[in-house]
């Protein structure tokens, strides 16, 4: 469970305070409570699809490795692909750099019927654009 934090609070983020704080039940635990999860999500996006008046939008951010790239196709594979966009942010392009910093983003927003999916990783957010220096350090 995830605890509201105090604005000015210290935080610690070694690697134990990102533990889960409970144990974790088993693969084939986990897989039967998705099974029903997964049936509503289906039964979710057509209803989105067929009124075609809302979208939505998922952002998974993570570091790299951090598993996004297996949750969005545990999640969002059994859906119907036609319903769905998955968009990576990788270094920009000439293009992208031509516009302003949320040009691309904007450009991946889904339509109206669709998932959108944002697969984030730490690794653009950060290291790009401090490498590139594609906005102030500040």
């Amino acid at each position: 469970m995830l605890e509201p934090v105090p604005p000015g609070a210290k935080l610690d983020l070694d690697d134990d305070s990102a533990r889960a704080s409970r144990e974790l039940p088993d693969g084939d635990t986990l897989r039967d409570e998705l099974k029903p999860l997964l049936e509503k999500l289906d039964g979710l996006q057509r209803a989105l699809y067929a009124e075609n008046k809302r979208a939505l939008l998922v952002v998974v951010q993570g570091r790299d490795a951090a598993g996004k790239d297996g949750l969005i196709r545990k999640v969002f594979g059994p859906l119907n692909s036609q319903g769905c966009q998955v968009t990576s942010f990788k270094g920009p392009s000439e293009l992208e750099l031509a516009h302003d910093y949320l040009w691309r983003v904007h450009q991946a927003i889904p339509r109206k019927g669709f998932i959108g999916i944002f697969n984030r990783s730490h690794y653009e957010d950060v290291l790009v654009v401090r490498v590139h220096r594609l906005i102030a350090e500040s």
